[in-house]
């Protein structure tokens, strides 16, 4: 894509305000921990990590993370089809869904990794992977 900048994990975080780097290190973790083949890609001109079976953001992406100032968001692709039991999820998009996460604390709660589970078999689902 003309214009998109990539970069590394590295690269964010250095982007990041030191407040939510530790924030943005567990929610990458936990992603990585429901999902070891995850495919990273680091979009600094989104100032965002996603995550997905493939690189393709749109359409292979299941999750992102996007640190701002006071919160670490955790954004779902097809986040409006997820079943959100807990009611984490914010946002009215057609497709898009989010959380903000405000401490490491917070990252631990109740419904995160299914919520990451359910993203990611629904990308294979859709996928047919």
């Amino acid at each position: 894509m003309p214009g998109t900048r990539f970069g590394t994990f590295d690269d964010l975080l250095q982007l990041t305000g030191e407040p939510m780097r530790p924030i943005v290190e567990r929610l990458r973790a936990i992603v990585l921990e429901v999902d070891p083949t995850a495919c990273e890609v680091v979009r600094l001109g989104d100032r965002a990590a996603t995550y997905g079976v493939g690189p393709r953001k749109m359409i292979e992406g299941y999750a992102y993370l996007m640190p701002h100032r006071a919160w670490v968001k955790l954004g779902f692709f097809q986040g409006a089809s997820l079943d959100d039991p807990r009611r984490l999820l914010e946002g009215t998009g057609a497709r898009m869904r989010h959380l903000k996460v405000r401490s490491v604390a917070d990252a631990e709660r109740d419904g995160i990794r299914e919520l990451l589970a359910a993203a990611l078999a629904e990308r294979r689902c859709a996928l047919n992977l």
